[in-house]
């Protein structure tokens, strides 16, 4: 089975960028939905970008449009989350999820889940 493990949150100023990444014990040839996934204390889970591993399918949410890019590298079974002019509320837990299957970006959709990693944007 596919374990994810994602690296690269921290502490940011507004304005500022980081890069998450999301690292998959391997992605066999099945078209993956890979996404990212955030919650802030209180709120719902959101789907902020997800795409697909072979056929190369991009969503990203009306709120990270524009600031966000997500890209692939699969010969080091990887999923990035390039994150620019970072906002206070961009704060929440970013979780990396996959499915080995073409879904919608949403987090019942996807099935195998990373642990998290906190990104905290401040004012």
């Amino acid at each position: 089975e596919v374990e994810l493990v994602e690296s690269g949150g921290g502490l940011v100023q507004a304005g500022g960028s980081l890069r998450l990444s999301c690292a998959a014990s391997v992605f066999t040839t099945d078209d993956y939905t890979v996404g990212w996934f955030r919650q802030a204390p209180g709120k719902e889970r959101e789907g902020v970008s997800c795409l697909t591993t072979r056929s190369g399918h991009t969503y990203y949410s009306d709120s990270v449009k524009g600031r966000f890019t997500i890209s692939s590298d699969l010969a080091k079974n990887t999923v990035y989350l390039q994150m620019n002019s970072l906002k206070p509320e961009d704060t929440a837990v970013y979780y990396c999820a996959a499915d080995p299957r073409m879904v919608p970006c949403d987090h019942e959709y996807l099935d195998i889940w990373g642990q998290g990693s906190l990104v905290t944007v401040s004012s």
